[in-house]
């Protein structure tokens, strides 16, 4: 059922006699899962139960309570799907390079499978789970159409390098999914949902959001509203964040709700101009991986030391220049600067927990602008991101903030004050890809609507 080039051994482990383990981490989802459907294969082949983990980190990359609150509520209906199928699901606390060992040998498995996930924080835990195991761990990209290491070997200097080898492979992998086999009633698992939410160790302070709800279902509703309601107006609307042209679905592909793979099935196949379904999937498909190869290929993917030379040597000639103006972290976190449109862009991802990804350029290019460094801008940047968008801690969003202060997967442009060559972007060009004015009043009154606290997960 699965490709093999979807699948690679972490260690040299032997596999032994009992049941298979799916550690589920990155892609926390029932439908349309190569991972869970590789480990289903494999303890189908071998007659023997297959079992479900999920490990609950008490801290994860600054993630705050919003996040644990989203991705626990989503974890729910998961293990009640599990069950439908005959697989128990565990829930464990604590270090995943600790407890998956200690799970695995508790249960005498003979082989441990996972979901690949470029962080070097998930990777140190797989490194530490390799090693620790007595039998073999094997890892299956199901968040990429074409696996990350099948389509490069390198990191790709940008979207026109891995876009020919991208589509010369999807057709070999962009195929339907098979159906996942129930296997049989076997027991066991259970998880305690409130101990879970009382052992996160995020901070409270970052409010939970209203307008999203979690999962599998929900994600696939949102998908089907997009396709309805606002792909056919992707191609020509998509940077303008008053239009109902984009598909909202960053969240539920971060936490791995929906596979892109399956989107990318629903997109091709829908009543929409080709434009439009171009459009979409070229951000989906191209972009999305793009950020999972340089996280991949790039230790340095979160520093400036991850830009390339040239934008490290003209920020280095610019980073002197003086500044108009100067915000330090508070000041950015709270919005309280002279610019009524970063502001409100701001105010927005802290109340909504998503920004437009067209203001979200423009948001970190203004940290550049307005921190005394550009190493200061981009810790500044990534420390917003992840703690107020639920899409945070996510390749797509270290790529994108490097992408928007240091130039990768960019070329150099016309030379200016503090940015050097690095892209410019201003408000008057904003204005004249969108009414600024009415998207400002739009998030105002969104903003008077949502006074109030937040429900409770």
């Amino acid at each position: 059922m699965v490709d093999p080039a979807r699948v690679r051994r972490l260690n040299s482990k032997a596999e032994l006699d009992g049941p298979v383990v799916c550690w589920i981490s990155r892609d926390q989802r029932v439908r349309d899962n190569w991972c869970l459907l590789f480990a289903s294969e494999l303890a189908a082949s071998r007659r023997v139960p297959l079992h479900a983990v999920f490990c609950l980190a008490p801290g994860f990359l600054g993630a705050a309570r919003r996040h644990y609150s989203f991705m626990l509520r989503g974890l729910e209906p998961l293990e009640s799907s599990l069950s439908e199928r005959g697989i128990p699901f565990h829930l464990l606390t604590g270090d995943p390079a600790r407890e998956i060992p200690s799970f695995a040998g508790e249960l005498n498995a003979c082989a441990v499978v996972c979901d690949f996930d470029p962080l070097r924080l998930k990777r140190r835990w797989k490194s530490g789970v390799a090693r620790a195991l007595e039998v073999a761990l094997f890892e299956v990209d199901t968040h990429n159409i074409v696996p990350c290491w099948a389509v490069s070997d390198k990191q790709e200097y940008g979207a026109y390098t891995l876009r020919p080898k991208i589509h010369r492979e999807l057709p070999r992998f962009l195929t339907e999914f098979p159906t996942l086999e129930p296997a049989g009633s076997w027991g066991g698992g259970g998880a305690d949902w409130k101990a879970a939410r009382e052992s996160v160790g995020a901070e409270g302070s970052v409010a939970e959001v209203r307008g999203w709800k979690p999962g599998e279902a929900e994600a696939m509703k949102t998908l089907e509203r997009f396709l309805e309601e606002g792909l056919s107006e992707y191609a020509g609307r998509s940077n303008d964040p008053n239009s109902g042209a984009r598909s909202d679905l960053s969240p539920y592909l971060h936490f791995g709700h929906i596979s892109a793979q399956r989107v990318t099935l629903e997109v091709s196949g829908a009543d929409a101009p080709s434009t439009a379904k171009e459009a979409f999937l070229e951000e989906l498909i191209v972009r999305r991986e793009l950020s999972d190869n340089f996280c991949f290929y790039n230790r340095h993917y979160d520093s400036s030391k991850g830009f390339p030379g040239w934008a490290q040597k003209t920020l280095d000639e610019h980073r002197d220049d003086p500044r108009e103006y100067i915000y330090d972290f508070r000041k950015l976190e709270r919005a309280e600067t002279h610019d009524e449109l970063w502001n409100v862009a701001q105010q927005e991802m802290v109340s909504r927990g998503k920004m437009h990804s067209y203001l979200r350029m423009y948001w970190a290019k203004k940290i550049l602008e307005w921190t005394r460094s550009p190493e200061l801008a981009l810790k500044t940047a990534i420390r917003l991101n992840d703690r107020y968008e639920l899409d945070g801690r996510d390749p797509n969003g270290y790529t994108g903030v490097a992408w928007s202060i240091g130039g990768v997967h960019d070329r150099a442009w016309k030379e200016r004050s503090v940015f050097g060559k690095i892209r410019y972007m201003s408000q008057a060009g904003c204005r004249r890809k969108f009414d600024v004015d009415a998207y400002i009043q739009r998030v105002d009154a969104d903003a008077e609507l949502e006074k109030g606290p937040a429900s409770s997960a």
